[in-house]
Formats: C-alpha cells, sequence, structure tokens
C-alpha cells in the first residue's frame, strides 16, 4: 500500500471528522470574541500549550506550524503540574504590525474551571509570525514567537538579495556630484519581513525604506541584508563606490558667517549661556564640509549643529568650511563673553493667606472653605504663587481655591520672585464638616472630572456627587484591571441600576453611559483598559504638567510637544499631580533634532518631590539624584547609555534597543513593578533591571551626582530635555497602575 501524500492524508481527516458529525458522535464548535457561533471546523493540524505553577514561562509551546485549519490547545491544569491553581492565558497579540493580527485568541485556564483547565479552539492560521504571550499582570515572561509556513514544508532559506548604484559616472567609473543604491529582496517561502542597510563597514544597520542617496564625495560602502517572516536573515551583502565633485573650474572657497545669540546684559554679555551657528554657502560646486573649533588653538571638529557654550568667562570659536572641489574658507572667528545670570535679589516674597466661610459652633467650616493667597516683593516683583492640598503637589494659584470635600485640610502655599527666590512654605489647616461632621467618603477611586469618561470615550454626563458622596467615576472603577469586558459591563450596568433609583442619573444619561462603556473595550484582551491620559495633545492636559531647570517643552499643533525648541539648558517636564508606584507608562516619542546627530533625552521614574528637597536645590536634579531615568538615545557615538538603558545602573548598547530612522515615532513602555524594571520599544523587551538593596551608581561622567540608594516604591514622573540641539518629541502619554 503506497503512503498517504501530506495532501491526501489531510483530505482524509477532514473528510473523516465530517462522517464523525455526521453519525453524532463529535460536534466542535468555534466562537470568536464578541460571542457568536461560527461554522463548524475539522483542523488539520493541533499545537498543543502548557502551563503549571511557574509564572515566568509556558512549560511547553510550539514554534513551527504550517499555514491551515488548526487546533489550538491550551492546557492548565493539575496534570500539567498545575499544584496551586494559579490561572494563566494563551493570547495572540493583534496590536503589533510586525506579526500576523488576523487571529485574536485569548484563552484563560485554571485547574478549578470548568473544562478542568484544558481548553481547545478552532482557528485558520496563515503564512508568517504570530507572537503569544500571558496576558495576566506579572507574568510577562510567558511569551514567544510561532512562526507559520505554507504547507508545502518549513521555511529555511533566506530571501535573495541584490543592490545597484545608479548615477553619473565619469571615466574612471566614480559617480559624479551623488549616488544612488537601491536594494531589492524577494523570497518564495514565508515572504519577506524587513530590510536593513548600514553605510560603511561599522555602520548601524537601519531600515531600508527608500533608495539611499550618497552625496558626500569620497569612498564608500554601503551594506545591505534582509529577512524573511520565519527569521531567515540573508547574508551581508555591500556595494562600494566612489563620489567624486562635479567637473568643475571652481576656485572660489564657500562663504561662512556666524552668528551668536542668547541672553544679554547691558555690557552685551551674555547671562548663563551663549549659541554660536555657523552658516556656509557655495555657488561653484557645493559645501561639502563646516568645521569649527573653541579658543585659540583648539582641534578642529565637525560642524553638525549650533554650539552651546555654558562656561563663564571669554570665548573664541573659529569656524570655517571646504567645497567639494577642495576648496577651503579661510578660517574666520567669532569672541563673546560668558557670565552668570545676576543674583543681586536675595529676598524671597513675603505671603499671607485667609480662610473664609460659614462655620459652625466647633469651628469647622459648613460645607466648603475658601482659600485666598497673597504675595509681594519689593525687588524683582513676583514670579508666581504656588499651593498644595493636602501635601499633594504645588499647583500655580490663579484664583482662590474652594475646598468642598468633607473632612480635616491643609493648604501649603508659597511664592517665587523674578530672581528665583522662593519663599518658605506656610501653611493653613482647617476642617470641612455636613450637619456636625461627616468623615471623608470611602470610594473606589478618585476622580473629579467635569463629566463621565469610561476608558477614553467622554459621556458629557456631568460627573455628580452621589448618595455616597462619591462621583458616579469614582463609582464605575475603569482603572480597575477588569478580567473581562462582559465582568465590566455588568458591573457599570449595576451601578447605573442604583443611581437611576437614587435619581442621581436619568434613564438616557443610564444608556449614553451603558454605551460608553460597551465602546471602551475595558476588560477586553488587547485593550489598553485601565489606562489614564497624562498627555492627550490637549493645551489642557499640557498644562497640568510642570518644568524646572534650564530648557523648555513646547506644545504643537498636531498633539505632540517638543523639547528643547526656544530654550536650552538641562531641565524637566514633569507632572505634579500624582506620585505612581507599581505601573505601566507608555507614551511615543521622535527624534528631532537638527542636522545628522541625534537627539539625548529621558522619562524619569518614581523620583520625590522637586521643591524644597533638603538634600538639592535644584528642583530639575532631584529627578537625576532620586530617581531612575529611562534614556532615550539612539547616538552611535558619545554617551555610553543608549536607548532602552537605566542611566547609571543598567547599560543597553544601541544594537539592543533596535534603531529607528531619525523622524519616526517610536512606542515605549516602562513597566515598574516592586524594584523590577521592564522597558519595551515597539512591542519588543529591550531591557529588564532589578534594583537590588546592593545596586550602586556608576556615574557617566565626571559631574553626575548619582546616588546609590535610589529604592523608592513610589514617586513622580517626568520627561528630561538637553538643550536646543537635543531635540525630541513625545505624545500620547498615558499611565495604568498595576
Amino acid at each position: 500500500m503506497r503512503p498517504f501524500r501530506q495532501g491526501q492524508l489531510r483530505l482524509w481527516t477532514a473528510l473523516l471528522g465530517a462522517l464523525v458529525m455526521v453519525l453524532g458522535l463529535t460536534s466542535t464548535v468555534a466562537y470568536g470574541r464578541a460571542g457568536e457561533r461560527e461554522a463548524d471546523t475539522t483542523a488539520a493540524q493541533t499545537l498543543t500549550w502548557t502551563a503549571g505553577d511557574p509564572i515566568d514561562r509556558y512549560l511547553s509551546f510550539p514554534t513551527t506550524a504550517v499555514a491551515g485549519a488548526t487546533t489550538i490547545v491550551f492546557e492548565n491544569s493539575k496534570t500539567t503540574g498545575n499544584t496551586t491553581g494559579m490561572p494563566h492565558t494563551l493570547s495572540f497579540d493583534v496590536s503589533d504590525p510586525e506579526y500576523n493580527n488576523d487571529v485574536p485568541l485569548n484563552i484563560l485556564a485554571n485547574p478549578n474551571d470548568d473544562q478542568g483547565g484544558k481548553h481547545s479552539v478552532e482557528v485558520t492560521l496563515t503564512p508568517g509570525r504570530y507572537r503569544f504571550h500571558c496576558t495576566i499582570p506579572g507574568h510577562g515572561q510567558m511569551q514567544g514567537i510561532l512562526t507559520v509556513t505554507d504547507p508545502g514544508g518549513e521555511d529555511t532559506t533566506a530571501p535573495e538579495t541584490s543592490a545597484k548604484v545608479e548615477g553619473e559616472k565619469n571615466a574612471d567609473g566614480a559617480y559624479i556630484g551623488h549616488a544612488t543604491v537601491t536594494v531589492a529582496a524577494t523570497d518564495a517561502g514565508s515572504g519577506v519581513n524587513t530590510v536593513e542597510y548600514a553605510l560603511g563597514a561599522d555602520g548601524a544597520w537601519q531600515p531600508y525604506t527608500a533608495p539611499v542617496m550618497v552625496h558626500e564625495t569620497g569612498t564608500h560602502k554601503v551594506r545591505y541584508r534582509a529577512t524573511d517572516k520565519a527569521g531567515n536573515t540573508a547574508a551581508e551583502k555591500a556595494v562600494d563606490f566612489t563620489v567624486v565633485a562635479p567637473p568643475t573650474d571652481d576656485k572660489t572657497p564657500p562663504e561662512t558667517s556666524a552668528t551668536v545669540s542668547g541672553e544679554k546684559n547691558e555690557q552685551s554679555e551674555y547671562l548663563g549661556m551663549a549659541t554660536v551657528t555657523v552658516t556656509a554657502s557655495d555657488t561653484g560646486s557645493g559645501v561639502n564640509t563646516i568645521e569649527y573649533a573653541l579658543g585659540a588653538d583648539g582641534a578642529w571638529q565637525p560642524y553638525t549643529a549650533p554650539v552651546m557654550v555654558h562656561e563663564t568667562g571669554t570665548h573664541k570659536v573659529r569656524y570655517r568650511a571646504t567645497d567639494k572641489a577642495g576648496n577651503t574658507a579661510a578660517e574666520k572667528a567669532v569672541d563673546f563673553t560668558v557670565v552668570a545670570p545676576p543674583t543681586d535679589d536675595k529676598t524671597p516674597p513675603t505671603t499671607a493667606a485667609t480662610v473664609t466661610g460659614t462655620r459652625n459652633s466647633d469651628g469647622a467650616y459648613i460645607t466648603s472653605a475658601t482659600v485666598t493667597v497673597t504675595a509681594a516683593d519689593t525687588d524683582s516683583g513676583v514670579e508666581r504663587i504656588e499651593y498644595s492640598l493636602d501635601a499633594g503637589p504645588y499647583l500655580a494659584y490663579t484664583a482662590p481655591v474652594i475646598v468642598d470635600r468633607v473632612g480635616f485640610h491643609t493648604v501649603q502655599y508659597r511664592a517665587t520672585d523674578k530672581a528665583g527666590n522662593t519663599s518658605e512654605a506656610k501653611k493653613e489647616s482647617f476642617t470641612v464638616a455636613e450637619s456636625g461632621g461627616v468623615p471623608a467618603p470611602n470610594c473606589p477611586e478618585y476622580d473629579e472630572r467635569l463629566t463621565v469618561i469610561v476608558g477614553s470615550v467622554d459621556t458629557g454626563v456631568p460627573n455628580r456627587v452621589t448618595r455616597s458622596r462619591c462621583t458616579i467615576n469614582e463609582l464605575i472603577e475603569d482603572e480597575k484591571d477588569w478580567s473581562s469586558h462582559a465582568l465590566f459591563l455588568k458591573h457599570v450596568d449595576a451601578v447605573l441600576d442604583r443611581l437611576l433609583a437614587d435619581g442621581v442619573i436619568d434613564q438616557r444619561e443610564h444608556r449614553k453611559i451603558y454605551k460608553a462603556a460597551k465602546q471602551s473595550g475595558i476588560g477586553k484582551p488587547g485593550q489598553t483598559a485601565g489606562y489614564r491620559d497624562l498627555f492627550d495633545g490637549t493645551a489642557a492636559s499640557f498644562a497640568k504638567w510642570q518644568h524646572v531647570g534650564g530648557g523648555s517643552f513646547g506644545l504643537n499643533a498636531d498633539g505632540s510637544m517638543t523639547s528643547g525648541t526656544t530654550k536650552g539648558g538641562l531641565g524637566m517636564l514633569w507632572f505634579p499631580r500624582r506620585q505612581y508606584g507599581d505601573f505601566s507608562l507608555k507614551l511615543q516619542w521622535r527624534d528631532d533634532a537638527p542636522g545628522t546627530g541625534n537627539a539625548n533625552s529621558g522619562v524619569f521614574v518614581r523620583f520625590p518631590y522637586v521643591h524644597d528637597n533638603p538634600e538639592e536645590p535644584r528642583p530639575e536634579w532631584v529627578a537625576i539624584k532620586y530617581g531612575h531615568e529611562v534614556q532615550v538615545l539612539d547616538r552611535p557615538d558619545g554617551d555610553m547609555y543608549k536607548t532602552g538603558s537605566v542611566y547609571g545602573f543598567d547599560r543597553v548598547g544601541l544594537g539592543g534597543a533596535g534603531v529607528t530612522p531619525k523622524g519616526t515615532w517610536n512606542d515605549y513602555e516602562i513597566r515598574v513593578e516592586g524594584q523590577h524594571y521592564s522597558v519595551y520599544r515597539s512591542g519588543v523587551l529591550i531591557n529588564e533591571f532589578e534594583n537590588s538593596g546592593g545596586q550602586e551608581f556608576v556615574p557617566a561622567r565626571a559631574d553626575d551626582p548619582g546616588t546609590d540608594g535610589r529604592r523608592y516604591a513610589q514617586g513622580y514622573i517626568g520627561l528630561q530635555v538637553h538643550g536646543t540641539t537635543d531635540v525630541i518629541s513625545y505624545r500620547n502619554i498615558r499611565v495604568k497602575e498595576l
């Protein structure tokens, strides 16, 4: 008897399965995410995952499969070694475009469920790669990749690659003016996934998205490679060529000039910092290089961005340029002086506060109290007034503060003058009562937004205080980590029914809020349920952040914010409204540094309140000294801490960060659980760091004042700015407490 071929065997299996179902011996039913019954299917292959007591890995899992109908089995039972009853999930990630997203799988299993921890589902797999993982918090390491190939067999062949160099050439074969390198890749198996290129013998690999144009004169090497969806990477290839300047009788060097900018005093001395900007033009062969040097005998360096000089004293910056015909302009220089900003005013403002309202016989304010703060400064003048309610963050004082939450309260206040002097904080304490003094409500969450917002869906319904003295938002609990969407909707419906019976909302508002809960997707696999916007691109959310130190951030019309565009220096934009303990912080960043350089920035987490720190008077340095900075730096040279590094503690190389081209938005997630830090870039885990008791800070520079005791259990969140050359943009900043 001849053996079955693979296609014949599948056909026989399908026919046999159909016959068995006709006889009534078995029935296979699959359900989609929304619970609809789908057509009966018979799978050609079975893939099995198992789990047990460990929460950091699946006990067994497949890594390869063939495309087509498939039975997926997930078993987390006593048989597979689960002795604790710990639940696990098996989920297919459908949010990352790098992987297939056509199978929205999410199976929850535990030994005590109605299936004994063994579940199966019928799916159809397509060629490519699926990322699977456990969605239960704390189980982040339970993940892997399933590579699916065409039924013909496993793809083990790397893509075919080629490259061609085009442009006008001279008699020696050199390209005149510029050369264009076009890379091509094909793969007959699983298909091409990525194409990459690198400049020079040791340049960093970059995604290839368009032909590469090389203008600089000299000899060049462009390396290239490709990877298919099965993970096979082609051997590196390269093209070598030479670019020469167009033939010309150009004998004239470039025209050069330089400007010095910054804040000046009456003697034209620059206060704190001066910025030197060099420009060059050439109407003949064109500018090839620009160089600058510090001082009368400093070494020449490539000029790629404006030069910032912070050191006080007299300075000379020399500059020159060379065109593509080899003509070098005569050296020129600018001279200037940098001095420290004036600090004549040493006296902080004077402050006072009054509390007004109707009081009962015990001296407590009935319903509400109004706190009015005043400040005066006879020298440089008052710059700002700030207040803190109940030991919370300091906020800008713009109008009298009305406190209407029942209970004991403390308002601290202070003022800062235009010379930077801040007055010592004073405080007023008082009690707000309702008919004899009712204690503050015990609400599930703290949410006093003006309207009812479920997840990110704004209902427009007023966020009223209910009979329990909690707001509607607080009772809905949309930040809680719900295990399923259905469970969340059941909870919301129960809350709304009580509020409808109490007369807090009407039937129309009941429908609007419940509809918003369904639209929110909270509890669904892959949804960002529980994440709260810290910066959503609006002016209102941007105003909730506070800047300290040098530099600046500006709000853009496209809903992003950019650092270093108007003012240089080291500083930080931080979110002073609340501290976070264990959390997941998600944001997007984009390197917008001018010229060919790369921006240097970072995300600060878990640092203490920045003002009035007894050990560090500079608020922008509190985060550096007592928090953790998760680095953002794709520059191949310079600082040794690259993107994903925990600055000073855990170094990540440039290759490990998966560098993307400048001007590209990067997804960043920072998960902090206990003292364990995980950093994800575009969904890929690029660093893990455990902040153990013996971990010491390793300074990257001699002037870096890091400490060796950063073990705060909670703290604030901030974004770093270095200066006008380190231009970086951020958007979509969200946080979820774990």
